[in-house]
């Protein structure tokens, strides 16, 4: 793999959360904000640099709040192998070409849509600003007309749309001819009220196709500045990424805003669904573009089915919002007082909830300063001029001693004595994991025959029942295989012992190696690994592709240390399309000293498993 670090904006998300800590006790469900504060590789709604393309608008716009919940869409439309072939210049020419003949099928259906609205339309402002936007499409068109000659295309030639390019028009006509699912009189105008109304319904269905291409655009305006002059489809970026077009976005946004401003929740929600349709057309229209090329994208594509998938995932704040050890210790504090206190054997039996919450907190404290002293033990030594697993290794044992010092306090301790079983899992069911973790585990489940997938969840949480409750609705237990820690139980409660078999970063490797190694010795495979911490490191880096979630500053700093490279994840496979392209050939290699950073779960599955 490329071992040079990108210096590409990524995708990631506007809001990210600040780790410091592998796994840290003194974690809260209430100390969980989420930081404001961009980091330096991975800061929302679908892209770093979210703040150059966001509309700068209050987070209660319509438009705003639409756009957000549109990321994974959008994030899954960057990644299609048409977006991914053009931004990296290697798309077929013929490709193109047929995207641009069904665009202008499209576009045609923007303006008399636009037309439409207008005539719904009952104030002179809103009219004004259809006018002027329905005006730039038209402007659109021409500029398509001007380049098409020059890439190929016989402008006099008809080209019939294809079957998604007819369904987005379908329903951006219908849409604003009243045929509006969830709207009063559903194809009928019964009221000039409901005429308003309908304006906004369509400007709803056309305001994320605009958002979307401006996105686009400057996220693949950084790829002109890789190839000077001689991208082939410059001329398409420069259009997208242009001030003219952001401005034209803004403004049909703000006219969203407008339009539904009297809405009622009922009215906005419908707005919302139109949106959200809208978007999830722009990317099967993308996803429908006949790209013939070989491409880096979806990996499953790449990847052959004759040979075995193995993708692994850490647990605590990779796949959850909260660190597991909080939640076991808070179910052992509630679980307190329900103790038998006659049980005089037990040291549990003689601590009052309020006695351990205060252990907890004495526990926590104490983790939290010596995980601090051993992360600036580890960084003291020599900065690594280049990639250095070996002693990036030797020095993770400093934080592998400290973990088993750290279990065995809280082993002694008692904490975790008397937790029951149920409590257990009824709290992983309930567990809440972040956003697009669960559809990712679900989709690459449901697929797992056809692409041969091995999944495994490598953790150090203390209770592997937690975790298989937390994805009991992904599938059969069979279809996921855990590597934790577990407690011990004796009549369905927890005695203070647990079963300690992955506590390092040590443990985690070894396992990662001892499952890898337990493949079929006459196929190939193809391992990922997706983390978020220090104690990932290793599994990271052994890994054929490895997968950073999140911005914890310390796996960076340790990571840098040793001369690991962080490359966001996008810009990273527009590089290796263009290596594709260039000599056929796109390997993914573990140890190779880069990682692949990225802000959320959508990335993973828009990489993984495509639209």
């Amino acid at each position: 793999c490329d071992s040079s670090p990108l210096s590409i904006s990524p995708f990631a998300e506007t809001l990210t959360r600040s780790r410091s800590r592998s796994r840290s006790p003194t974690l809260s469900p209430s100390s969980l904000p989420l930081s404001s504060s961009p980091s330096k590789i991975a800061p929302e709604s679908v892209a770093r640099g979210a703040s150059d393309w966001s509309p700068p608008r209050g987070e209660g716009s319509p438009g705003r709040r639409f756009w957000i919940r549109s990321r994974r869409e959008a994030t899954i439309a960057a990644y299609t192998p048409f977006v991914v072939c053009l931004a990296a210049g290697g798309l077929e020419m013929e490709t193109f070409r047929g995207y641009v003949a069904q665009d202008v099928h499209f576009l045609n259906a923007f303006a008399k849509a636009y037309e439409m609205a207008g005539e719904c339309a009952d104030d002179d402002d809103a009219k004004a600003t259809i006018n002027e936007l329905r005006n730039a499409v038209l402007d659109e068109l021409k500029m398509h007309n001007s380049v098409v000659q020059e890439w190929g295309i016989d402008p006099t030639k008809e080209i019939i749309p294809n079957a998604t390019t007819k369904k987005y028009i379908d329903f951006l006509i219908g849409t604003a001819s009243g045929k509006v699912d969830g709207g009063k009189g559903t194809g009928k105008i019964a009221t000039p009220f409901e005429k308003t109304k309908l304006a906004a319904y369509t400007v709803g269905a056309m305001a994320p196709c605009m958002r979307l291409y401006a996105f686009l655009g400057k996220e693949l305006q950084v790829f002109l500045k890789q190839d000077q002059n001689s991208h082939p489809y410059k001329k398409w970026i420069e259009n997208y990424s242009s001030k003219s077009f952001e401005d034209a976005a803004l403004q049909i946004e703000e006219l969203l805003d407008k339009l539904s401003v009297s809405f009622t929740g009922e009215e906005l929600e419908v707005v919302g669904k139109l949106y959200h349709q809208a978007m999830k057309l722009e990317v099967e229209f993308f996803s429908a573009q006949p790209v013939v090329q070989p491409t880096v994208v979806p990996l499953t594509k790449l990847h052959d089915p004759n040979n075995r998938l193995v993708i692994f995932s850490d647990f605590d704040l990779t796949c959850t919002l909260v660190d597991s050890s909080t939640i076991l210790a808070e179910i052992a504090i509630l679980s307190a007082p329900k103790v038998d206190q006659s049980e005089t054997n037990s040291s549990l039996a003689r601590k009052s909830s309020s006695d351990m919450r205060n252990l907890w907190g004495a526990l926590s404290k104490q983790y939290t300063e010596e995980y601090k002293q051993c992360m600036e033990s580890i960084l003291s030594s020599e900065e690594a001029k280049k990639f250095d697993y070996e002693n990036l290794c030797r020095s993770l044992h400093l934080l592998s001693d400290f973990e088993k010092r750290a279990n065995s306090r809280v082993i002694d301790s008692g904490m975790l004595e008397g937790a029951n079983l149920d409590d257990v899992k009824r709290a992983g069911e309930r567990l809440i994991l972040q956003t697009g973790c669960a559809s990712f585990f679900q989709r690459i489940v449901s697929v797992k025959e056809k692409f041969n997938v091995d999944l495994h969840v490598l953790s150090y949480c203390w209770c592997g029942d937690l975790i298989r409750s937390a994805f009991s609705s992904v599938g059969r237990p069979s279809d996921l295989s855990v590597h934790a820690n577990e407690f011990t139980y004796e009549k369905g409660v927890s005695t203070r012992e647990i079963v300690r078999r992955i506590e390092t970063p040590l443990d985690k490797v070894e396992a990662f190696k001892t499952i890898i190694s337990k493949l079929p010795s006459d196929g190939k495979h193809l391992s990922v690994y997706i983390g978020d911490s220090a104690g990932d490191l290793l599994c990271l880096l052994e890994a054929d592709v490895g997968i950073v979630i999140g911005s914890s500053t310390t796996l960076r700093r340790v990571g840098k240390h040793f001369g690991v490279s962080f490359a966001p994840l996008y810009p990273g496979l527009v590089n290796k399309q263009m290596q594709l392209d260039r000599d056929g050939s796109s390997m993914w290699k573990g140890l190779c000293g880069v990682l692949y950073t990225v802000s959320s779960w959508s990335e993973i599955e828009a990489f993984i498993l495509g639209a």
